[in-house]
């Protein structure tokens, strides 16, 4: 419960596609938290009155004790499929020009919601890149430490794994790779996933050794990817592996080539702070491939979503509101 001396003057969404969590924020600091499975795509009523339900469900009470609340939101709830979308930002982007970007959406419960816009890359000569949602992770980092505004790689992984480069406050380029998405589909929809029973799954605790031989192999052999991925079945077809070890091998496989390509992308990977940020169990997965690649993470930081948001609300002029 919040303590009633702490008044808040902030409350701030992190709207994804399968999960909402709010934050009752003062000074930067999370007073109360909230989740709901109510991302994007799991919302009840369609449309506009879904959105504008499951916000008074998750805060509808903060807003009865404290009606004059500035609420700010990032994620998926700014897209094309959103509440209201959000268009992106081009790179380079810092927070003024996230807040700057921003759209206001009636709630329905009082208050406007501020949806931050996501970050677009789309070099001439490359692949365009986009994230929407990571991008307030990245300002909330920042905050942590302001010495890696002058330049950092942030690393955010997941379903779409995210490697940011920041440089002089402003994020001036970025990767996806789908690494988390790809191992869910290949263990529950290929072959591969037929002679796995995951640790997860099981209860049971995850193979380091099998997770290590994985990132060794796509460590060595960089460019096989297609044939490393029939391994996380031979393996167990030929008893060199067991059955629940070959997630973990699949999982490092993956990881490890991501990471084959992610740090040969520059010249200059060794010269700046490289910072995990997310989820802690899978940003410990990261580590471990880091260090083996022998590039070890700098910093391991969890949801710096909440800090990204404040940090959204003060460049927008928010919180004198």
């Amino acid at each position: 419960m919040v303590n009633t001396m702490d008044r808040p003057v902030l409350i701030g969404l992190d709207w994804g596609t399968s999960s909402l969590r709010a934050f009752l924020m003062r000074d930067g600091a999370v007073l109360d938290t909230r989740q709901s499975p109510e991302g994007l795509q799991h919302i009840g009523t369609a449309g506009v009155p879904g959105f504008e339900r499951a916000f008074a469900a998750i805060a509808g009470d903060w807003l009865q004790s404290w009606p004059t609340l500035p609420v700010v939101a990032c994620g998926m709830v700014g897209s094309v499929q959103g509440w209201r979308e959000a268009p992106y930002v081009r790179c380079p982007a810092d927070v003024r020009a996230l807040a700057t970007n921003a759209v206001a959406v009636a709630s329905g419960s009082g208050p406007r919601i501020l949806i931050a816009p996501g970050v677009l890359f789309d070099p001439v000569d490359g692949t365009p890149d986009v994230m929407r949602g990571e991008e307030i992770q990245v300002a909330g980092a920042l905050l942590h430490e302001p010495a890696w505004s002058a330049r950092a790689r942030i690393v955010l992984p997941g379903t779409h794994s995210k490697w940011v480069d920041v440089d002089n406050g402003q994020i001036v380029r970025l990767a996806t790779h789908l690494t988390g998405e790809t191992f869910a589909v290949l263990k529950a929809h290929s072959v591969l996933g037929r002679l796995m029973r995951a640790a997860a799954d099981a209860g049971g605790d995850s193979d380091t050794a099998a997770f290590v031989r994985g990132l060794e192999t796509a460590h060595h052999s960089p460019g096989d990817l297609l044939h490393h991925l029939f391994a996380a079945r031979t393996l167990g077809l030929t008893g060199r592996l067991p059955h629940d070890a070959l997630a973990d091998y699949l999982s490092g496989l993956l990881i490890g080539h991501e990471l084959v390509s992610a740090l040969a992308r520059t010249t200059d990977a060794d010269t700046h702070p490289l910072v995990l940020v997310g989820e802690p169990a899978l940003c410990r997965r990261y580590a471990c491939a880091l260090a083996h690649f022998g590039r070890p993470a700098d910093a391991v930081l969890g949801n710096t979503a909440p800090q990204g948001l404040w940090a959204l609300a003060g460049a927008a002029g928010w919180l004198a509101a």
